[in-house]
């Protein structure tokens, strides 16, 4: 068993951010008999996917969806996430293309250049 100040530490958040997690309901910690948090392996495994999951860009709503118990639920929320992401790789991608093409353009000014201006409109 572990205090909210370790598991903290271990993932490297502060006690605010776990006590956050909890007051929205994304995650579940039990209490002992004087109603402190008490983290046991199933808590701090909670934690850590809570955790990775918010790295990976969901947001707390998100997240409590997508560790629903109905598993439909859980998917449709982590595969409206990955559309998401891959729209804005698709839009970076685009961006970096651009910017490549704005670096080697042999135009003084990228307003001059057909490319640039086709880049633009897109």
């Amino acid at each position: 068993m572990l205090t909210i100040g370790q598991v903290a530490t271990s993932l490297g958040v502060e006690t605010h951010v776990l006590r956050h997690w909890e007051h929205v309901g994304a995650l579940v910690v039990p209490r002992d008999a004087n109603g402190y948090r008490i983290y046991d392996d199933r808590a701090v495994e909670h934690a850590r996917t809570v955790q990775k999951l918010r790295r990976v860009g969901l947001s707390l709503p998100e997240v409590i969806a997508a560790m629903a118990p109905q598993k439909e639920a859980a998917q449709s929320v982590v595969h409206e996430k990955i559309a998401v992401l891959e729209g804005e790789i698709a839009q970076r991608l685009q961006a970096i293309t651009f910017l490549r093409h704005a670096a080697e353009c042999r135009h003084r000014y990228l307003d001059d250049c057909p490319d640039c201006t086709q880049f633009v409109r897109d």
